[in-house]
C-alpha cells in the first residue's frame, strides 16, 4: 500500500484552479475543504477529492483543498499530483 511520507502540494489559488495540501497522518483520512461554492458543490468537491485518495489506495492522509471554482478533472488531477509528490520514494 502506498504511504504518504512528506509533505506535498500542487495547485494554485487563481481563479478556476483548487490548492492541494497534504501531509501523512496515523488517524486515517482527515479532509479539510474550503470554498465560495461549498452550500453547492461541496460533496461533489469532496466525492472528487475521496475517489482519488481511494484509487491511490492511501489510508493514513490530512489533506486541506482549497477551492476557487475548479472543474471536476482539476481537482482530481491536484489531488493526484499532490499524492505522487507525497509518496515515498517519489520526487514528481
Amino acid at each position: 500500500m502506498p504511504i504518504i511520507n512528506r509533505k506535498a502540494c500542487a495547485g494554485t489559488l487563481e481563479s478556476s484552479d483548487v490548492y492541494v495540501e497534504l501531509e501523512p497522518s496515523v488517524s486515517g483520512i482527515e479532509l479539510n475543504l474550503e470554498s465560495a461554492v461549498i452550500e453547492q458543490f461541496g460533496e461533489a468537491i469532496r466525492s472528487a477529492v475521496l475517489d482519488v485518495i481511494s484509487e491511490m489506495n492511501i489510508s493514513d492522509i490530512k489533506i486541506k483543498v482549497v477551492d476557487r471554482g475548479a472543474l471536476d478533472c482539476v481537482i482530481r488531477a491536484r489531488v493526484e499530483t499532490a499524492l505522487r509528490r507525497g509518496m515515498e520514494g517519489r520526487d514528481a
